[in-house]
């Protein structure tokens, strides 16, 4: 596409009655739901950063005050918090990459189907749709060292601990969070891949190209803007994980995540001001998390680069 020089370039004629008529009612449309985001999120995330400025212990009401910065030098540089975030970042590479191979199998899988595409694909999605807890209190009972199922496969050690040690009880959330949400990273996939042009496949196929070299130079290019949604909501969603650590150990083992050590010091603790910290610190990774995903994929696009052109 041959670019139009600036000079050239044509002015953008004024909008008319009608459309500024669509573009006023769209805007009163959507008033009332972007209030209500303003109202359930940024009220709470401004009061949030508030209270993380403040020593607030409903222990000790009397000694609240400004603090300043106190409560994130606080965290940052204790032990727990670098050892919560080593642990949710472990949780969320392993995860996340595993699901991603498991789920690209499954989205073609069932882009290729041939018969039973509808049965195929609602058999896939249960794990999806059982509740996150009762999933996490599922897996447990499975690994339970007195009555657990598992316990009776072969290649079980015999102490049978998954919960004694701080590599097994990860390795036991991570397996929960694997079988959990996978179908979800094929769900969006398989959308991914109906978007693709089969006459390409066709070409290539005439061209000579084996089944790699199409997957590779064709389905992946132009899946990066489903790979770019799915990686970036299973990631956040992993970097928030919670439940499964929750119902399988309490952080024990030294399994607490970031989620949980901010849930530990609000609820447990009491200390309003140090927890609100750590919500604060684990919003500014997940916008660094999403930034980093947009640059990387996003950048790369096919589509967008198109538009550049």
């Amino acid at each position: 596409m041959t670019a139009i020089p600036i000079g050239k370039r044509s002015k953008k004629a004024p909008a008319s009655d009608k459309t500024k008529a669509e573009r006023k009612l769209g805007l009163m449309l959507c008033a009332p739901a972007v209030v209500a985001m303003l109202l359930v999120t940024v009220y709470p995330i401004l009061y949030a950063v508030a209270l993380s400025v403040q020593k607030v212990d409903l222990r000790f009401p009397e000694e609240s005050g400004f603090v300043g910065l106190a409560n994130y030098k606080a965290v940052l540089t204790s032990d727990l918090w670098w050892q919560g975030v080593f642990n949710t970042s472990l949780i969320a590479v392993v995860s996340v990459s595993i699901e991603l191979v498991l789920g690209m199998g499954l989205a073609l899988v069932m882009h290729r189907a041939i018969f039973g595409r509808g049965v195929v694909r609602t058999a896939v999605l249960i794990p999806y749709g059982v509740v996150t807890v009762v999933a996490a209190f599922a897996w447990f009972f499975a690994f339970d060292p007195s009555s657990g199922f598992v316990n009776n496969l072969p290649f079980v050690p015999d102490d049978k601990a998954w919960f004694g040690g701080h590599n097994s009880s990860l390795s036991v959330i991570i397996m929960a969070e694997v079988w959990k949400t996978t179908p979800f990273m094929g769900l969006l996939l398989l959308a991914g891949l109906a978007t693709i042009d089969e006459g390409l496949y066709e070409a290539a196929r005439v061209d000579g190209a084996t089944a790699w070299q199409r997957f590779w130079r064709i389905t992946l290019p132009l899946l990066k803007p489903a790979l770019l949604v799915a990686l970036l909501f299973r990631t956040l969603d992993a970097f928030r994980v919670f439940d499964s650590i929750f119902v399988m150990t309490r952080g024990a083992q030294d399994t607490e995540s970031v989620s949980i050590l901010g849930y530990n010091q609000l609820i447990s603790r009491l200390n309003l001001g140090l927890g609100s910290a750590v919500s604060v610190l684990i919003f500014v990774l997940v916008l660094l998390i999403a930034f980093v995903f947009v640059r990387i994929l996003g950048t790369s696009n096919p589509a967008s680069q198109g538009e550049r052109s």
